[in-house]
């Protein structure tokens, strides 16, 4: 025989709470909005009560509803810092059998580039400022702060989730957690700048800005990974090439250290994969207008 619902409430009252419920606790605290995942990393469906956004809940789950269901619901927008809706009898039984604890960057005012494997994570430690890291299954997590749009595969392994999206709490991580930099906005672009009037040269900044970098080889292998971005390129070419000048410019280009050789690296690599000239040239100037260069 089915238990009343409010017997079964107070079963789950007087159990201890869970490891989840806990950690999901003490993130709340911290004004981290968090939501329980199954099994597979994913978050729970929709309850009954919401079922074809019943609730009034916005479609395709992008954007919270007005849904005041306290059951987990709508993806990524059930997370919440609410410790009396984390707490509450309606979720006590879904954190029990959750299979981990997921947190909304966005809603915390930060930004994960979650790095799936051992090239992403090296061209990340070549490519991006330090911060905090938090070690995956099989990568890292770098955490900024600052929040951002949320764009999966901006490069192979490399996926960025802040804002309209969740990541698994695997711990608070090492090292000190630093502003999110414009690199990491730059991988969010998708398509070219509009094509601004103007001469075409090619103009390497000036000097003057406070040099960043730690020895001439971290120049050095941001400048060979941004070949080899290119070069693996397999379609799209003319976005990731002008998404590459852009990252470039964000990390190198306010301290003076890029020179002609290293932009006649890029073009070359970009022509190699079909890019003209012109195209480079306006790739180039169009990232150093977008950055206020």
């Amino acid at each position: 025989m089915t238990q009343p619902t409010d017997i079964r409430r107070e079963r789950h009252r007087l159990l201890p709470p869970s490891e989840n419920l806990c950690t999901a606790l003490r993130l709340a605290v911290d004004g981290v909005p968090v939501l329980p995942l199954r099994q597979g990393k994913v978050p729970y469906g929709n309850c009954p009560v919401c079922a074809e956004n019943a609730c009034g809940g916005r479609p395709n789950m992008k954007t919270p509803g007005p849904c005041t269901c306290e059951r987990p619901c709508h993806a990524w927008a059930a997370a919440t810092s609410d410790p009396d809706i984390i707490g509450s009898p309606a979720w006590a039984r879904v954190w029990r059998e959750a299979a981990a604890v997921a947190y909304h960057p966005g809603g915390a005012g930060l930004t994960v580039v979650d790095l799936d494997h051992a090239d992403a994570v090296a061209w990340a430690r070549a490519t991006l400022p330090a911060t905090r890291t938090v070690a995956t299954t099989r990568g890292e997590h770098w955490v900024y702060r600052g929040a951002m749009r949320s764009v999966n595969g901006v490069r192979d392994g490399v996926d960025i989730k802040s804002t309209m999206a969740y990541a698994r709490w695997l711990g608070p991580g090492t090292g000190t957690m630093t502003a999110l930099p414009e690199v990491v906005r730059a991988l969010a672009v998708k398509e070219p700048a509009p094509v601004r009037p103007g001469p075409l040269a090619v103009t390497v900044p000036a000097q003057g800005g406070e040099c960043r970098h730690r020895t001439p080889v971290f120049l050095e292998r941001g400048i060979a990974m941004a070949e080899q971005r290119i070069t693996e390129a397999r379609s799209a070419i003319h976005a990731t090439t002008y998404r590459t000048f852009l990252a470039v410019l964000a990390t190198h280009g306010r301290c003076g250290c890029l020179t002609d050789t290293h932009v006649a690296r890029l073009f070359a690599a970009a022509q190699t994969k079909g890019e003209s000239a012109r195209h480079c040239t306006e790739a180039w100037n169009n990232a150093r207008t977008a950055l206020g260069m």
